[in-house]
């Protein structure tokens, strides 16, 4: 089929409660939503870069401009046949693994339509609901914190994580597990930590967590591996696998017990999977990531999240969980058991509110 023209649009949301990291503290949600046309066929995806690169040196401005001078000009108005060969036009192109995992999306969204099958099933996914978590920021004072958690409990979540940061990590831990002892409790520091800070890490190891999520560097994985020796709780690393030849090195190295996958983070749905099936093959658990994606973002998380290996509760929570109205109908929502319905519907499964994304535009370019 040929693409006929690929639409770019900077959107912004505002959340519906701040949502602080020791990165810092986020208000809005400023993403690049992909529209790819073809034979009267729509393709929908979600480039996650933000508007600042605290996470990633990827930023909104960084992935416009790759997309429109370098990824887009590959696609747009010429034939394509697959995924694996449309995405490799672009494999000369350095590094921009969240530009890239953006229109790729896009790309797996219209040929599963072209299919009339799930994106799911496109995918090989097996699951026709999927076990949820949610992750909550940095709170003001403890009261707060044990108010958010106990009402995620009653909304069904399966797993409660919460960002940590040096001074903001034991008490917190230590009065979650004495006000509910047998969550499934993990930690996330987004590299707030050295190894300077082992001794204040250690004592994570006393409250039963499910994980600690990238105490480390941000690209690190060796110094991961020392402190992985040090301790029974699991590691998973986030930041620092940004593709399966980093997952290798990570195990290899000893670095992890468990790995995160984002798509945005490691270039797209292809190279997700391939880490998901590296991670099966060695018996390594992985759960997947997310970037606080629209519904567009969220629909392909949970056909990523069908996939067999992903045995852990992802972080993949209720649209309500972050915006007062998402633009996708119909909204995701978790069900009292903890699952999420994964879409059976061609494609993403759900339908883009042309009128709300109009409204949370800020700029769009149409490329033929």
């Amino acid at each position: 089929m040929k693409v006929e023209s690929i639409e770019l649009r900077h959107i912004k949301m505002k959340l519906v409660s701040p949502f602080k990291t020791s990165m810092g503290t986020d208000f809005f949600v400023e993403h690049i939503i992909i529209k790819v046309q073809s034979d009267g066929i729509s393709g929908w995806g979600e480039c996650v870069a933000e508007g600042n690169p605290f996470y990633s040196s990827e930023t909104i401005n960084t992935s416009w401009h790759i997309l429109k001078d370098f990824i887009i000009p590959t696609v747009v108005g010429k034939k394509i046949s697959n995924i694996g060969e449309t995405i490799s036009r672009w494999n000369h192109i350095r590094g921009h693994r969240m530009a890239k995992a953006g229109l790729e999306a896009a790309l797996w969204d219209l040929f599963a339509k072209r299919k009339n099958v799930s994106l799911s099933k496109l995918m090989g996914g097996i699951r026709k609901k999927i076990d949820v978590g949610v992750s909550i920021g940095i709170q003001k004072s403890e009261k707060d914190l044990l108010k958010k958690v106990e009402g995620y409990i009653r909304e069904g979540y399966k797993r409660i994580k919460i960002k940590i940061e040096p001074g903001y990590d034991i008490n917190p831990v230590k009065s979650l597990r004495k006000h509910f002892p047998n969550i499934l409790l993990q930690v996330d520091a987004n590299s707030a930590y050295s190894l300077k800070d082992f001794n204040r890490i250690k004592k994570l190891d006393d409250y039963n967590l499910l994980l600690i999520e990238q105490p480390l560097g941000y690209e690190d994985i060796y110094q991961h591996s020392k402190l992985q020796r040090e301790l029974k709780t699991p590691i998973c690393l986030d930041e620092s696998i940004h593709s399966l030849d980093d997952a290798i090195a990570a195990l290899e190295l000893g670095a992890c017990r468990v790995i995160n996958i984002k798509p945005g983070r490691v270039g797209g749905f292809t190279e997700s999977i391939k880490i998901h099936n590296y991670c099966m093959k060695n018996k390594i658990p992985v759960w997947c990531g997310g970037m606080l994606e629209t519904g567009i973002g969220r629909a392909g998380n949970v056909a990523l999240a069908s996939l067999k290996n992903f045995t852990l509760p992802g972080d993949i929570s209720a649209s309500k969980r972050y915006f007062e109205q998402d633009i996708v109908e119909p909204e995701f929502t978790v069900n009292k058991d903890g699952t999420m319905k994964v879409p059976e519907g061609s494609g993403i499964g759900v339908e883009v509110n042309k009128k709300l994304l109009q409204k949370f535009t800020i700029s769009k370019e149409l490329f033929r």
